[in-house]
């Protein structure tokens, strides 16, 4: 894990801020691009744990990730700062420009400019998903990933249930599997110290 400074932090936390246009889902690959590509703070596999713990809890996902970054890199002050830095320069904006389109909502180029935007989350939640499968389908195989997908939806969108249960059902698996495989790891290494003996 690289160590960054309190200038790399505010560079990412604004860059990110700044372009993740669409809401909170927009905003985790962008910051996967500074933490994991631009400045190396976390490794791919880090990043999708942070993602999946900083999903199961409330509020919005772009504070979240970016007050874990700033703890990390910098402790509880690196947190403070990567929140503000984050939150900020979009708050501002928001306040400038919601009361443009309230002046300008009739436009027809303003609305245009709305609709446009929708494909760009479109494709980078897309582009999201497709690494988040990619990573599953080579640490469990392809037919496990696709079983795990497969009950997800249907959790999602045949039975209702809320997306925070999926997902805090997802992480205890997780976690009972880890643990049932470390506990094997375990015995079978200790086999192996005693046979050897």
């Amino acid at each position: 894990m690289k160590q960054g400074g309190y200038g790399q932090l505010v560079v990412a936390m604004v860059r990110a801020g700044l372009s993740s246009y669409g809401g909170g889902a927009a905003v985790i690959p962008l910051l996967r691009a500074e933490a994991v590509q631009r400045f190396h703070w976390m490794s791919d596999e880090e990043y999708g744990q942070v993602v999946a713990i900083s999903n199961a809890l409330p509020g919005p996902i772009g504070t979240k990730l970016s007050a874990y970054l700033g703890y990390q890199q910098k402790g509880f002050l690196g947190a403070v700062v990567g929140v503000v830095a984050h939150i900020a320069p979009t708050t501002l904006g928001a306040m400038v420009l919601m009361g443009a389109l309230n002046f300008l909502q009739q436009s027809p180029a303003v609305r245009g400019m709305v609709a446009a935007v929708e494909p760009v989350i479109v494709a980078l939640l897309a582009i999201m998903a497709y690494e988040f499968v990619e990573k599953a389908w080579r640490g469990l195989g392809f037919w496990a990933a696709a079983g795990f997908v497969a009950l997800a939806l249907l959790f999602l969108q045949v039975l209702h249930t809320p997306a925070p249960f999926v997902v805090i059902g997802f992480l205890a698996y997780g976690a009972a599997h880890y643990f049932a495989l470390d506990g094997i790891r375990k015995r079978l290494d200790k086999g192996k110290g005693a046979g050897g003996t």
